[in-house]
């Protein structure tokens, strides 16, 4: 996204954004359109030590002056400009002569400093705006401010790009951006009460964090004033100023309303979301024993927005298509996305907005609790455990909690919030409740926020404790929890059943990068066999009869995937569970059937057992219907056809899974209704050539076209459209996009635009990528997502990768990480990697510098593993498809 503005249209409707940024790293959002578009304080005041006396800060705030409240007037007004003032009053704690606030992109003017003691006003003889990454505003004094309290005055004027008759304004100011609003103490520590009154036309309607207190109509302009907020962090104020219209949800205390455009309101969109909005409020206000702080709670469906959403406290704001829900059009698997979204902000309005961590180098317990917290199947659990594997695999992660100094910067904060913060977040977070029992977990909770404590001030005032298996040894939390968030990457475990012996070793893809680290962690290990139920060991104490295989048994570890690391076996227990799985598979945890595949392929992938055993892992799933086991093959095999699918191994893996999926696809169409697994089926058994699947995908989309009324159920149609447009051609195609255009709700417009990308078609391909330049066909926060929808099309990878380079000015505006793994993912030559090298010297990175480093990384693992292991994979599959 472009650091100040980018315009989108949207069914023939302007829609202007400046953008206050996003989490995705940008400016202020307001975005103007035209008519008819289809109580708890969670830190006391601190108290800082500070020696601002001496010299000036270098990219951190000095803590000599605590901001207490501001005063905030805000006008986005007709002349290309958006105008403000404001006051923030704060105490000062050690003597200075200078005032150190961030301020970016603004014009300021007539600074005004208060002693609010003797209420004299003070000299400035300077103000200076800093030309780097700390965005400081400097305003020097004549005279020194001692111990007391003080105000600081300004005023202030930003830009917009354009002007409409009618407008919606809505501000994402996480994580840095506040200060593009208005100049403000912009660090997550210094929280204030804010006091705001927004200037906007009479027709439309102002919300902010706090409910309105009162407003008045001077000629065209109503002023509204809002209740002064909770004492809160800089990058949770929001303000939105809209024509858009609510839909109330029920709550015995909280007035709750969410907003979305007049017709997706009039529709009933809203409705679904409102229906649950009050259920996971009260849920949260019983399980945390703390009422929701605020009195109202307003949610937003934005049509821009970067990220999917965003906590504003009171103002929560949602990307619409991740809010708004269409009976008979949205799929039930968009359903349950919805309700895990509302979850996870939900859960952000006690941990993170009511309890806050002290810098954004432990932002992981913020977004990591909250995903814990929207665990409500083991769907989610699963997926995220394996992107944190993912990504933690790779030399180049980075610690959940890394020491303060290494995350400075706004790109470096920008930076945090990846898969290692959501993900291995929430997996760790989850061991620890696995480890100390729910119950006492959730009573650390609650005795967190009744401490009001900074986040992560959890381990030591929460836990006091954590049990050491039977027989009653303790050990500290922070000291156990410590290994697995100030360390990168998680160990595997290794487990002979004949010897007993268990060691640990960090886990890489890269065994070259392993001499860069000695790491050790406190593991909890839940282990049962074949006759045994489950118990918890832990690694350091263990007793190793408890491994010893008697009588033949299996052992099993990480019952459940409660633990955050991997286990490999001899190769006797290896076979005896394999064994298991094709003889009764239900005998193992319905979990550590799809881990037991997933630990096989990766530990292949790092040489720590063969790949013809992570191969045969996969036999058993010719009888197999459950969604989590297939969910896992198929996306391990991913990574071989992804290896591959350029190569003479590709014909024999597609005949083997054909083989494989054939009884899924009916089981999942004649015995059953649409689910999940439906979805894994036709994917596969389609794109792996099985007749009777190409033939119904065809035949579901030709009904579509030839008679206008799509009767394809929901939960199916983006597999059924992405199948149907690539076994067809420019009539298939070209029908798709009309559609696509022409389509009014979210949910339908996201499946089309995936399918488009599934064409075999070059010259279609190429169209495609081109329309991702202009705006009014690809709105820009589409951008990277719809390259790498194109980039997994192995017809299309190579297009992508040569057209990022070309356009790389444009397209990196929206995620840019996200665009360089997508795009890189087959990487897997020499060529390749040089490519690869010579993209990271020439190019301006910005926030993708470590996805590159991260894809240089992962295309040299490629590199060595085809090399290693592609005969060996041909010769397998040869053989079982010969059989």
């Amino acid at each position: 996204m472009a650091k100040n503005l980018y315009i989108s249209k949207v069914a023939a409707a302007a829609f202007i954004v400046l953008t206050v940024s996003s989490i995705a790293g940008i400016v202020t959002m307001i975005i103007l359109y035209k008519t008819q578009i289809s109580t708890m304080n969670p830190t006391p005041r601190p108290t800082f030590p500070s020696t601002t006396m001496g010299p000036p800060p270098v990219m951190r705030l000095p803590r000599n002056l605590i901001p207490e409240s501001y005063e905030i007037f805000l006008h986005p007004n007709q002349t290309l400009l958006f105008t403000g003032n404001s006051t923030v009053n704060f105490h000062c704690v050690e003597r200075t002569r200078t005032i150190y606030l961030h301020s970016k992109d603004l014009t300021v003017s007539n600074p005004v400093v208060m002693n609010k003691n003797t209420n004299k006003k003070m000299g400035v003889s300077a103000v200076k705006h800093h030309e780097d990454p700390s965005n400081f505003l400097e305003i020097q004094l004549n005279d020194i401010l001692e111990q007391g309290n003080y105000s600081l005055s300004l005023a202030f004027k930003g830009e917009l790009s354009e002007y409409n008759e009618a407008f919606l304004a809505a501000t994402n100011v996480a994580p840095t951006d506040a200060r593009r609003v208005f100049p403000c103490f912009d660090e997550p520590e210094m929280k204030a009460v804010f006091h705001v009154t927004i200037i906007h036309r009479r027709d439309t309607t102002a919300l902010g964090n706090a409910k309105m207190h009162g407003s008045n109509i001077i000629d065209d302009w109503k002023y509204t004033r809002f209740h002064p907020t909770q004492r809160m962090s800089t990058y949770l104020f929001a303000f939105m100023v809209s024509e858009f219209t609510s839909t109330s949800s029920p709550h015995d205390r909280v007035e709750i309303k969410t907003y979305a455009r007049p017709e997706a309101t009039a529709a009933g969109h809203a409705q679904y979301a409102a229906n649950i909005t009050g259920k996971i409020l009260k849920f949260y206000e019983n399980h945390f024993d703390i009422e929701y702080s605020q009195q109202k709670l307003d949610q937003i469906a934005l049509p821009d927005l970067n990220p999917s959403a965003m906590e504003n406290w009171g103002l929560v704001t949602y990307q619409e298509g991740d809010l708004l829900y269409e009976e008979g059009m949205s799929s039930l698997l968009h359903k349950e996305l919805i309700a895990n979204l509302i979850a996870h902000e939900l859960a952000h309005q006690w941990f993170g907005n009511l309890v806050t961590m002290k810098w954004w180098n432990d932002i992981w317990l913020n977004e990591g609790f909250a995903t814990y917290m929207s665990y409500y199947c083991k769907t989610f659990v699963a997926n995220d455990l394996h992107t944190a594997f993912k990504e933690d695999a790779l030399a180049s992660s980075h610690p959940l909690s890394p020491p303060q100094e290494d995350v400075q910067t706004t790109s470096e904060i920008m930076e945090m919030f990846d898969a290692i913060t959501y993900c291995k977040g929430a997996i760790v977070l989850r061991m620890l409740a696995d480890i100390v029992e729910e119950r006492v977990f959730n009573k650390g909770i609650k005795l967190c926020c009744n401490y009001k404590c900074l986040l992560q001030d959890l381990w030591m005032k929460s836990f006091k404790n954590l049990p050491k298996g039977e027989d009653g040894g303790h050990t500290e939390v922070a000291k156990v929890m410590d290994t697995w968030t100030k360390q990168i990457g998680y160990p595997v475990i290794t487990i002979n059943t004949t010897s007993g012996e268990i060691y640990q070793k960090h886990f890489l893809f890269n065994d070259s990068s392993e001499s860069r680290f000695v790491l050790w962690w406190y593991i909890p290990i839940r282990v049962m066999s074949n006759t045994m139920g489950p118990s918890l060991v832990w690694l350091e104490t263990t007793d190793t009869d408890e491994f010893i295989s008697k009588n033949g048994e299996w052992i099993l570890a990480n019952v459940n995937c409660t633990g955050y690391y991997r286990v490999n076996y001899n190769q006797e227990n290896w076979d005896s569970l394999l064994t298991q799985l094709v003889t009764n598979p239900h005998r193992i945890p319905l979990m550590n059937r799809g881990q037991l595949i997933d630990d096989a392929f990766n530990l292949a992938r790092a040489k720590l057992l063969s790949v013809t055993l992570a191969l045969n892992s996969t036999r058993f799933l010719r009888t197999e219907h459950e969604y989590l086991p297939w969910e896992s093959a198929v996306r391990n095999l991913e990574y071989f056809i992804l290896m591959f699918d350029r190569s003479e191994v590709y014909g024999p893996m597609q005949a083997y899974l054909r083989e494989q999926v054939r009884g899924l696809l009916i089981y999942e169409i004649i015995v059953l209704p649409p689910r999940h697994n439906q979805i894994i089926a036709i994917q596969m058994a389609c794109s792996n050539g099985l007749p009777e699947c190409m033939m119904m995908a065809k035949e579901m989309f030709a009904k579509w076209m030839n008679n206008d009324t799509n009767n394809i159920h929901p939960n199916l149609r983006s597999v059924i459209y992405c199948q149907a447009v690539a076994f067809g051609g420019r009539t298939e195609w070209e029908f798709a996009w009309n559609k696509f255009q022409s389509s009014s709700d979210t949910s339908e417009k996201e499946q089309l635009r995936g399918a488009l990308s599934c064409t075999k078609k070059i010259w279609l391909l190429s169209r495609y990528l081109e329309y991702t330049l202009n705006p009014e066909r690809i709105r820009l926060m589409d951008v990277a997502s719809t390259i790498n929808y194109i980039a997994r099309n192995v017809a299309g990878q190579a297009l992508a990768w040569n057209f990022i380079r070309a356009h790389w000015e444009y397209v990196s505006q929206g995620d840019p990480a996200m665009l360089i793994e997508g795009v890189t993912s087959r990487f897997s030559t020499q060529y390749e990697l040089e490519e690869l090298v010579r993209f990271a010297n020439d190019y301006d990175l910005g926030f993708a510098t470590r996805a590159v480093q991260q894809a240089i990384e992962q295309t040299q693992v490629n590199i060595q593993w085809v090399s290693e292991n592609k005969d060996i994979i041909l010769e397998w599959f040869e053989r079982e498809t010969a059989l």
